[in-house]
């Protein structure tokens, strides 16, 4: 497939909360408790500068040894979410994918010392069509689902981010798709609103420093947010931050800062723009 024609307007980077599951097409009790979450997702298109020429989107619910991504034309769904509503299986998200972008990115990757693979058969997962269904529910912009890596460390997916940055130039939105607050045994204990409201102000004050403060201090978040940091994400759940590690790397010398936050089921739960 051909590039399409290029835009200038250079592109925010964003980490935004997927919510739990397929959470904003089902009923709550109490009711409202996804709705603010939901409102913002839907702010987002408005909030750019141009419309996107494609998304790449990082989804915490991908795990690989090296970046990877879904290239196929029409990815399918993956419903990788158990005990939901029947309904629930049989969402769509029928959005192209971006033969062409996997091409660039991997590039780019390669470029940045990275072995980029390329998966015909992955779908997009809810990490990825949950909240693009609420964002864009036309589904008429191209998507590259893109995986995090399985070692988990934090600097490399601060580099990786770095590595895609040009496309921000290229008309490309960068997301990163996860929640800032992922520990699933404290949602809904009162006792986790204090702990995930620290952390949250510690990752607001990291995101909004001058990026060379800023990256330093999400590369070594389990020390630096000790002891709320480990409580906000246990050993091997910090795939549903390190999104923002790749939004934040994506930035290169932009400016960062808050544009959600929601107390959510006990946990307070934030997004972050670069711009």
């Amino acid at each position: 497939m051909n590039e399409p024609t290029h835009r200038t307007v250079r592109m925010p980077t964003l980490y935004i909360p997927h919510g739990g599951g397929p959470c904003f097409f089902m009923d709550w009790d109490p009711p409202g408790t996804w709705d603010r979450m939901a409102a913002f997702l839907r702010s987002i298109p408005a909030s750019l500068p141009a419309r996107p020429r494609a998304i790449a989107l990082v989804t915490a619910h991908w795990l690989a040894p090296q970046p990877s991504m879904s290239s196929a034309a029409q990815p399918g769904l993956l419903f990788d979410y158990y005990g939901f509503p029947p309904h629930t299986y049989q969402l769509t998200y029928p959005a192209p994918g971006a033969s062409w972008l996997a091409e660039r990115a991997s590039a780019l990757l390669a470029q940045a010392g990275f072995a980029p693979v390329q998966d015909p058969n992955r779908g997009y997962d809810h990490g990825t069509f949950i909240p693009l269904k609420v964002a864009f529910p036309e589904a008429d912009v191209p998507v590259l689902q893109m995986s995090l890596l399985s070692s988990l460390d934090a600097g490399a997916h601060l580099r990786l981010g770095q590595a895609l940055a040009p496309l921000r130039d290229e008309g490309v939105l960068i997301i990163g798709s996860g929640m800032s607050w992922h520990n699933m045994r404290g949602y809904g204990n009162p006792r986790s609103t204090p702990i995930s409201a620290a952390f949250d102000a510690w990752l607001t004050d990291a995101v909004t420093r001058p990026a060379h403060e800023r990256n330093a201090l999400l590369a070594d978040w389990e020390r630096a947010s000790a002891p709320w940091g480990r409580q906000s994400h246990p050993p091997r759940a910090e795939e549903h931050l390190l999104p923002l590690h790749v939004a934040a790397g994506a930035a290169d010398d932009g400016a960062g800062h808050k544009v959600f936050s929601d107390t959510v089921m006990s946990a307070v739960v934030s997004a972050f723009r670069f711009d």
